[in-house]
Order: structure tokens, then sequence, then C-alpha cells
């Protein structure tokens, strides 16, 4: 048994308005990410199952298929290889469960969130 605290877990400021931190289990990723109102999560797709669960503020995501709105509360299941787009309409914070390990995080592959 792990236990882990967010309060003892360091934010890495990804850019000027995106911060995350980050817990990688044996087979899941978890990151916390506070996103500043106007920030821009750029088109990307990966390999992963993807849940965002919306804590507050409120997020809109852009899929091949049109854009959806998540509002506090609700939670977005996204399918693995799924290319979207995040753009934060206000203030906001959430969690995103990933299945399997983001391995291009470990590796350091997430240029597109540095910009």
């Amino acid at each position: 048994m792990i236990l882990h605290r967010w309060n003892q877990i360091e934010k890495e400021q990804m850019n000027p308005s995106f911060s995350r931190q980050v817990i990688h289990t044996e087979r899941m990723t978890i990151a916390q990410v506070f996103l500043k109102k106007g920030s821009v999560v750029p088109r990307h797709h990966h390999e992963n199952e993807q849940v965002t669960l919306l804590q507050q503020g409120r997020l809109r995501f852009v899929f091949d298929d049109g854009e959806r709105l998540l509002e506090g509360g609700e939670a977005m299941q996204i399918p693995p290889h799924a290319p979207h787009e995040v753009i934060a309409i206000e203030d906001s914070v959430a969690f995103d469960l990933f299945d399997p390990v983001r391995a291009d995080w470990l590796r350091g592959d997430d240029a597109y969130l540095r910009r």
C-alpha cells in the first residue's frame, strides 16, 4: 500500500497558465491539473484512455466530431487515440486519470504542454 499526499507533491509549471501534479502507479497516471482562464492544451492524442474529473471551473473540449463543455462536478471519458484540444473557459481544477501509465510523460515527451 502506498499513500500519496497531494499537498506534498511538487506542482510542475508547464507554461504560464497550466500546472500539474502527477502520480504514476504501476498501471495508471493520475494528474491534478490547474488551468487559468484562457489556457489552451493544444490538440494532441495519446494511446491512453482518459477520464477528466472537473472539480471546479469550465473546460471546452474540442474533438473531431464537435465540442463538449465540461462544468465543475462533471466527468468526461475520452477513448484512446482520440485527438482533442482543451480550452479553459474559466480558472479550472481537474483530475485526469490515464490508463495505462503516460509513458510519454515519464520520457518527457510532453512538449505540447510546455508551449
